[in-house]
């Protein structure tokens, strides 16, 4: 059975006249009676009482279009559907964020990305790093933003955006709050409040155990707001993103001796064709002033040279 049978079938079934439904078809008469004859056959038995003046659906064929007017109006819907898809009319977009990056700097570019891609329907899925990129492999999420000390997966294109500084967030009358800058050495021995999905942290304390500086961790938690508020009550202090310390009643200073920096990439898997509303959102992201120096990002190094 070929899908213009199908349709060839539905026109015979409005019109009743094989000219005419030659006609809204755009074919010959003669080629639409072979389409239904050999329709006929396949099926096992006629569609139409075929009468000078009056033809007609026999019962097989009063069966059967419900059928295949569904079937052809379904294929209507895919058609518009895709058409919608390639216009960016009605386009879905699955995007999966490191849950150790803060929305905050994503909010503002997400929002103008939306505001000029009306027609896109965005999803932002909160994941760990491990689940960011075999998703994104496995074409569950269709790009991903990510910031992890290995920035060298040979699936993935990177693609830089902007920088961020880790900070040293503590309370107001923590000892670290009257300090204008912290070095390394003033953490040796500190109560340390732990972020357990902190993706830098083996990596720094390779750093800071090779300089002879060693924390005491007092707490760990997968949640930033239970990390904030024991920060909050005194046990210590945190080590974030500095686009993630936003709470206003915590001191931030800055960390340098050494100096820990990533970059946020926005990632596409290599050699993947991209639907239209991928590609509008890399361009954009390319496009976009991110913050920092107020230019697309250039740094392709994740961290900083200093903390080596």
């Amino acid at each position: 059975m070929e899908m213009q049978q199908v349709r060839y079938f539905v026109a015979l079934s409005d019109t009743l006249n094989f000219t005419r439904a030659a006609e809204r078809c755009n074919v010959t008469q003669p080629a639409l009676t072979r389409a239904i004859q050999s329709l006929e056959d396949e099926l096992g038995g006629p569609l139409f009482h075929r009468e000078r003046a009056n033809t007609h659906l026999t019962e097989l064929g009063r069966m059967m279009l419900p059928y295949f007017a569904q079937i052809l109006g379904r294929i209507d819907e895919a058609k518009t559907k895709a058409q919608s898809f390639g216009k960016l009319t009605d386009a879905p977009l699955s995007i999966g964020a490191m849950c150790t990056i803060a929305p905050g700097v994503l909010c503002e570019f997400i929002g103008k990305f939306r505001t000029e891609n009306s027609g896109v329907n965005l999803e932002v899925c909160d994941l760990a790093s491990n689940g960011l990129c075999e998703d994104l492999a496995k074409g569950d999420i269709e790009l991903a933003i990510y910031g992890y000390p290995q920035a060298d997966d040979e699936r993935f294109h990177y693609i830089p955006l902007y920088e961020e500084k880790f900070v040293i967030v503590v309370a107001p009358d923590h000892p670290f709050a009257q300090k204008n800058v912290i070095l390394g050495q003033d953490l040796h021995e500190a109560n340390y409040v732990c972020r357990a999905r902190c993706e830098i942290y083996d990596y720094a304390a390779n750093i800071l155990h090779s300089r002879g500086i060693f924390v005491n961790p007092v707490f760990k938690s997968e949640r930033d707001d239970w990390v904030a508020g024991m920060v909050r009550a005194g046990l210590g202090f945190g080590f974030f993103p500095e686009y993630s310390a936003t709470a206003t009643d915590l001191v931030v200073r800055p960390l340098i001796e050494p100096e820990f920096v990533r970059t946020i990439y926005l990632l596409t898997v290599r050699g993947r064709p991209h639907s239209p509303a991928v590609g509008a959102f890399v361009r954009q992201a390319k496009a976009h002033r991110w913050p920092g120096d107020g230019k697309p990002a250039t740094r392709v190094q994740t961290w900083d040279v200093t903390a080596q």
